[in-house]
């Protein structure tokens, strides 16, 4: 608890050596309470909602990301589109096309612009309906104070983690698997640290396709189909899932028996993603929303592994970064790859569709041109269903890659890069191929 106070109030981003400590020294802490405690649900739980707690008045640290959840959540309840307006086109002068009459009549409009960042405040909103319901609730319970926005939007994410821990026991228990197997989640520092520190709504996301996955295993396809709608509107990334659900729902294939309900389960998830963006939908919006979105293949580059080699081989060739037409190729090979995992893999139960979900979104970073810290918790709570641990040690090893952020901006050490992939690509090829795993998933 003393490092995490130390981690929430007094460590700053670009102090990589003082991140680094502390980083470790969590993650042995966790390590030391999972493997060499006698398991006690409600101790460790107790455990972990503390160590949440205690981040609840401070400022994120890591990751500027929160002054923009604010922003969007205080132009929704003053009635403007954040997916039409970009930060900076409304500090510029559009405002008289929004109805208002000064930048002043969004509370801590200049502060919250500074905070996000000039890159940030140049793009329209990328995040889906769901997740802004969340930041218009931070703006309706705390319309002045930026402080007061964090703490409703922790208060948001911890409650969803508690939704995490109370579903993947339920669905623990189904698979026979040990319950204990959830505390390398929630109690992981990086969890903790990026999610309910950080402000990353992963949480939420992750909360209702764990509920889903609970209900699917229980052949509740329906309430399962909405719940996975609903996480595709806090964040995309489900949607890498759907093609694994056809032989989880259909083994026998094509028009027999199971192929109707495939067919209505992903009509359900369709429609109810539709109709959480139907109040935003506009030509405008599509276009702007689809922009962003293209950024992250064709831009934008963070902490990726794969495509950090094929940009090296373009500069030794042609001589300039070739991001923008690597960025339409890489995501056609990940769909590739995920319909492979889909048509030649059985799924017929609940644990092995999981570790397909596993695989899909760790072949997807791979390939990625962006992978931010906090993307990472997808992987590691599904590793708590399966025999894989290479997530975990994912999740300590992304730490390396705030080491970029110095006191003179932002450079990305490709050394500490390149490290970082190299162990945890090797460590989970071991794991893979190499190692003889047990029939069931069991993380000791």
């Amino acid at each position: 608890m003393l490092l995490y106070f130390l981690f929430a109030y007094f460590l700053e981003r670009s102090d990589f050596l003082n991140l680094l400590l502390l980083y470790s020294g969590l993650f042995y802490a966790a390590w030391r309470i999972i493997q060499r405690t006698k398991f006690n649900f409600w101790t460790w739980a107790v455990i972990g909602i503390t160590a949440r707690v205690l981040f609840l008045p401070a400022i994120p640290n890591l990751s500027q990301d929160f002054y923009r959840f604010i922003w969007d959540g205080r132009l929704l309840v003053l009635g403007i589109n954040p997916y039409i307006f970009s930060p900076q086109q409304l500090s510029n002068g559009v405002l008289n096309t929004t109805g208002l009459t000064s930048l002043e009549a969004i509370s801590n409009a200049k502060v919250l612009i500074q905070g996000m960042g000039s890159l940030n405040a140049s793009h329209y909103s990328n995040y889906p309906p769901i997740n802004q319901l969340c930041f218009t609730l931070a703006a309706l319970f705390a319309k002045k104070s930026i402080l007061g926005s964090v703490v409703v939007l922790r208060i948001i994410i911890i409650g969803a983690d508690l939704g995490i821990l109370y579903f993947a026991k339920k669905l623990l228990e189904r698979l026979k698997l040990p319950v204990k197997n959830i505390f390398w989640y929630f109690l992981n520092p990086f969890i903790i640290i990026e999610l309910t520190g950080n402000l990353h709504f992963e949480a939420v996301m992750l909360f209702f396709v764990i509920w889903a996955l609970y209900l699917l295993d229980k052949k509740r396809w329906v309430l399962a189909a909405i719940l996975l709608g609903i996480s595709v509107s806090v964040k995309l990334l489900p949607l890498l899932f759907l093609p694994l659900f056809y032989k989880y729902l259909a083994p026998e294939g094509l028009f027999k028996k199971g192929f109707w309900k495939m067919k209505k389960f992903y009509w359900v998830i369709l429609a109810i993603t539709a109709l959480c963006f139907a109040p935003f939908v506009s030509k405008t919006f599509i276009s702007n929303f689809s922009a962003t979105i293209s950024l992250w293949f064709q831009s934008f580059e963070f902490n990726a592994s794969v495509y950090y080699i094929i940009r090296w081989i373009g500069f030794q060739t042609i001589g300039w970064n070739i991001i923008a037409t690597v960025g339409l190729i890489l995501p056609m090979v990940v769909f590739i790859c995920i319909m492979l995992l889909a048509v030649f893999k059985k799924y017929n139960t609940t644990q092995k569709l999981i570790t397909g979900m596993l695989l899909a979104i760790s072949i997807y970073f791979l390939l990625a041109t962006t992978v931010h810290p906090w993307y990472i918790a997808t992987p590691v709570l599904l590793s708590v269903f399966t025999k894989y641990k290479f997530p975990l040690l994912w999740s300590f090893m992304i730490c390396f890659s705030y080491a970029g952020y110095g006191a003179n901006g932002f450079n990305e050490n490709l050394l500490l890069v390149a490290i970082e992939y190299c162990v945890v690509i090797g460590f989970a090829l071991w794991e893979i191929f190499i190692k003889k795993l047990p029939k069931k998933g069991v993380l000791q």
